[in-house]
């Protein structure tokens, strides 16, 4: 394999970059700036506004591995989303996992950071390459960011913008990079048999399976809806960092207010607006869009997911929190 990573120098793609390159893989990756990539990582300088660039990047390249930047501005991400699958066409790549970095309400909404990944979603799926999407929910690893982890460490709250009531099947970025790769790996016939969370996109489902799985990878794709090995609502995550730093921990929702004036200093204005426009509908609608069957995933994808309490354990800041 031939593998290209685009969004290989943010959280998510570098998370996957990683792990493609500690599995013997040899991985390049899209940078506009020929910097911050994993260690490993073959540096291809390009702008995804720029078709030649990205056909470019795309040369030779047998597999891909996508997330967008945090960009929700329809004309640039269609630019992008373009871009991207002519290049994939043009190269002859036999298989694209597009990672939206959210799940997907199954019904449109007025949000730019839903429906630009829905719109993305179609014109790859609709490209003919063979497309795999992968849909994670809220990630574990947003609880290591400081305005979360220090009140955590320092006063015992767990404070996050989700209701305290709200079902989750919290990811980590492991899991996440392990899921893109048996997305891009496994066999067409291991795929093709998926769990009951699954649904094909711009298809119809298969029959249900005799084991009660449904779906079928297509040149039309494959959505697939990831999480972890847990679903827990707000409450029950502060009751897991208890048992496991051995003190109590209580769970805040936090105002989304404050929340999306916090995140403009980090993303501005525009982005941090679009990104709270997404807790805001969950909150008002979508109380179970983070809700997965970790088994059914396990079964489709042939990885091990982290026990919330192995990755509690295995943070850094864990031992300051005791």
């Amino acid at each position: 394999m031939n593998l290209l990573v685009i969004g290989a120098t943010g959280a998510q793609g570098g998370a996957v970059a990683r792990r493609l390159v500690d599995s013997g893989h040899t991985v390049r990756g899209l940078t506009r700036s020929g910097a911050g990539l994993p260690p490993g990582v073959t540096p291809v300088t390009g702008d995804l506004a720029d078709a030649s660039e990205v056909r470019a990047a795309f040369d030779g390249v047998t597999h891909a591995s996508v997330v967008l930047p945090m960009v929700f501005e329809p004309s640039l991400v269609e630019t992008y989303i373009r871009n991207i699958a002519e290049a994939a066409v043009a190269a002859g790549v036999r298989r694209l996992v597009y990672n939206t970095a959210n799940r997907m309400p199954s019904v449109p909404t007025s949000v730019a950071a839903f429906e630009t990944r829905r719109f993305a979603t179609s014109v790859l799926v609709e490209s003919g390459v063979e497309t795999v999407v992968v849909r994670p929910p809220v990630y574990l690893d947003n609880l290591c960011a400081p305005w979360v982890a220090g009140p955590l460490v320092h006063e015992g709250v767990l404070r996050y913008p989700l209701p305290a009531d709200l079902p989750v099947s919290w990811l980590s970025h492991a899991d996440l990079a392990a899921a893109t790769i048996a997305a891009l790996t496994r066999s067409t016939a291991d795929l093709a048999a998926a769990p009951p969370t699954t649904a094909a996109v711009a298809a119809p489902l298969s029959p249900a399976a005799p084991d009660g799985r449904v779906g079928a990878l297509t040149p039309d794709g494959l959505a697939l809806d990831l999480g972890g090995a847990e679903v827990v609502t707000g409450s029950e995550l502060a009751a897991a960092f208890s048992v496991a730093l051995g003190r109590p921990i209580r769970y805040v929702a936090q105002d989304l207010d404050e929340f999306e004036a916090g995140l403009t200093h980090a993303l501005g204005a525009t982005t941090a607006g679009e990104v709270v426009s997404t807790y805001r509908w969950i909150a008002e609608h979508g109380h179970d869009l983070f809700v997965l069957d970790p088994a059914a995933l396990k079964k489709t994808l042939a990885i091990s997911l982290t026990p919330l309490s192995a990755w509690i354990a295995a943070q850094p800041w864990t031992e300051l929190a005791r």
